[in-house]
């Protein structure tokens, strides 16, 4: 073997034992174990919530584990396919074997890039599922169909990756687009994945409302928040929620609903508001809001202890700017994250859920600045 696919080879399994050491297969074995047990319960159905959090893990754990052994394969072959490469005695087969062997190389390279991604996602509430809010903001309803054009990007993410989702609350401008929407997505690690798209996003493009066919800039803010959990004892007295039911409402403001299930609950205290209409009935709306609403406390708590932490280390400073990803849509077409610098030309694919690249790029940047502060 030459020594430079060598150096390649032993280089691509370092990685891969950093990316082994951090994900433990073992251990996702003993809980798939675990899992497969569960799942085959007669009356796991019983309580469809807990029965969709038992399958969508299994599901999760079995693609992730799938995922490790196959690079682990992928690399073996590569090395046994240098190694005909170089026992072959005819130059011409020997080349053109080595030729594919460079580019399994660079395809193994990008596909551990992504695996090695997960193991810098090793922040407290990392492994949760994700709440993510969207917002319209300044920009009147090119920002409203914005704001829509970002939750379609998200749910459309998730439903490439096979994360189930959730519609938990729908606001509907009255022209077009959303005010704002909040929804679920429930997979292992979705918070920690997703939260670095938290921020203002901006679009810059050809109105379609605009009748003289002006150039419009919108922004929208994301929101990224990871769901509650029984064991993190958030406790809301009664006292300081306000709750208000309505009915349902569709876009334009059409009537879906002709009881009054939808909850607005408010948090006395803080002010924050958590609307839900998703369910049928005002009792599983009331305990969806609070959930959302407890998430929410919960990252403002851990919020106010590092802006403490930061304020007794004389160094505070924003985790975010005012402007985290432009998406411009003319003169010219380009996605491009402020932070990172990640870029793409492809606007149609990115706004299609193609998004990994940005993600990717943003939780590594978010790694740097962490150590960078440290």
């Amino acid at each position: 073997m030459s020594i430079e696919f060598d150096q390649e080879i032993a280089a691509l399994r370092a990685t891969m034992e950093n990316v082994l050491a951090v994900q433990q297969p073992e251990r996702m074995k003993e809980r798939i174990a675990v899992l497969s047990n569960d799942a085959s319960a007669p009356n796991l159905w019983d309580d469809p919530d807990a029965a969709q959090k038992v399958t969508s893990e299994l599901s999760h754990l079995q693609s992730e584990l799938e995922r490790l052994n196959t690079m682990v394969g992928r690399i073996d072959d590569l090395e046994a396919l240098v190694s005909m490469a170089e026992e072959s005695d005819d130059e011409d087969e020997r080349a053109e074997i080595l030729g594919e062997a460079e580019l399994d190389i660079a395809n193994i390279k990008d596909d551990l890039a992504a695996l090695e991604i997960r193991t810098l996602l090793d922040g407290e509430y990392d492994e949760r599922h994700a709440v993510v809010t969207i917002r319209s903001g300044a920009g009147g309803v090119d920002a409203a169909d914005f704001a829509q054009m970002l939750m379609r990007m998200y749910l459309r993410w998730a439903e490439r990756r096979g994360y189930p989702t959730k519609v938990l609350d729908t606001s509907y401008a009255e022209e077009a687009g959303i005010k704002s929407a909040t929804f679920e997505v429930a997979a292992p690690y979705a918070y920690g994945t997703l939260s670095v798209e938290s921020g203002t996003h901006r679009l810059v493009r050809i109105s379609p409302f605009d009748n003289q066919g002006r150039r419009q800039t919108g922004f929208a803010a994301v929101e990224v928040i990871p769901l509650i959990e029984t064991t993190d004892h958030i406790e809301i007295p009664e006292s300081e929620l306000k709750v208000d039911v309505f009915r349902s409402s569709g876009p334009g403001g059409q009537s879906v609903n002709t009881t009054d299930s939808a909850v607005r609950m408010t948090h006395i205290p803080t002010g924050i508001v958590v609307s839900m209409q998703d369910e049928k009935s005002q009792i599983q709306n009331r305990a969806a809001a609070l959930r959302v609403l407890q998430s929410r406390l919960l990252v403002r708590r851990h919020e106010e202890e590092k802006a403490r932490q930061d304020e007794l280390k004389g160094d505070v400073k924003a985790s975010w700017g005012d402007q985290m990803r432009s998406y411009v849509l003319h003169p010219y077409q380009m996605v491009k994250d402020v932070r990172t610098g990640f870029e793409s030309g492809n606007t149609q694919n990115v706004f299609d859920g193609d998004i990994d690249g940005f993600i990717n790029a943003g939780i590594r940047w978010r790694k740097n600045q962490g150590e960078a502060a440290n």
